[in-house]
């Protein structure tokens, strides 16, 4: 059975291991196929060291955006990681984030947790900054005993840290990609906590601005919610990618590799298209 992840995390964002170190892992479970996608940026691909026999590689990124003031993230695969456009667009959102990081920190601020925004960028070292930065800080300062109980707190939908972005719009996002030469993937769509109405307009739009890609399956997910997602695929005529979105060997209940085998047979592998 070929194992294929179109959707992972390294150090270089909010994961854990290193870029060598994923692919190892990737190599050791027996994935052939899989794309490095981390957070509004492609430092993965600089540090990458030697491919694993078996391995192969397709170079990604996953991008913030919203839509009607909900947060979305949008795949590109098959990218070009050293073009122009991707420098741009990595740079851009890289300075939302920066502002987004600082602005959190103020909020910690205002409770007596100083020092938090230094805290986070040390943490996140070489990656782009995010909020799993700021649960390690507050966990490190043992203000919480893990990430968990850190978003429960702080970082979560509505509390103190969870500041709204404006990062760059869908339509700019998916530009962005195909300038790339890349692939446009909704992420996850079973994890916005749209119903069913909200998520086809979304698709539709996505639709409209050249997205091509959808992930019908993402980690761990409900029967109920893949048979939405490869339904919407199929009568959308989209293509179904998959992916574990690993960032963690701390996350034992999401493993690194992915069956390529498809929900269903109606549905057309976006690795097809490479």
């Amino acid at each position: 059975m070929r194992l294929v992840d179109l959707h992972c995390h390294t150090h270089c964002s909010d994961g854990t291991l290193s870029p060598p170190d994923l692919l190892a892992l990737a190599s050791s479970r027996g994935v052939d196929l899989i794309s490095v996608t981390d957070h509004d940026t492609v430092l993965a691909y600089r540090n990458l060291g030697a491919i694993p026999k078996g391995l192969s590689l397709v170079e990604g990124i996953e991008f913030s955006t919203q839509w009607h003031r909900k947060s979305v993230h949008i795949v590109g695969l098959n990218i070009d990681s050293e073009s122009s456009v991707i420098a741009e667009a990595t740079q851009q959102q890289a300075a939302y984030r920066l502002e987004r990081a600082q602005r959190i920190a103020e909020q910690f601020d205002k409770v007596g947790i100083n020092g938090a925004l230094e805290g986070a960028l040390a943490i996140a070292g070489v990656g782009t900054v995010g909020r799993p930065h700021f649960a390690k800080y507050l966990v490190q300062q043992q203000i919480c005993k893990d990430e968990q109980q850190a978003f429960k707190r702080y970082l979560g939908k509505g509390k103190l840290g969870d500041v709204k972005m404006s990062w760059a719009e869908l339509p700019q996002i998916i530009e962005w990609i195909l300038a790339a030469g890349g692939v446009a993937v909704l992420a996850h769509p079973g994890k916005y906590k749209m119903n069913r109405r909200q998520l086809l307009q979304l698709v539709d739009e996505f639709i409209r601005c050249g997205g091509t890609g959808i992930e019908v399956l993402s980690g761990h997910q409900d029967a109920q919610t893949t048979e939405l997602l490869v339904g919407i695929a199929v009568n959308k005529g989209l293509l179904a990618s998959v992916g574990s979105d690993y960032h963690s060997p701390e996350h034992r209940w999401i493993r690194l590799g992915m069956h390529a085998e498809l929900p269903s047979s109606a549905c057309i592998p976006i690795w097809d298209a490479f």
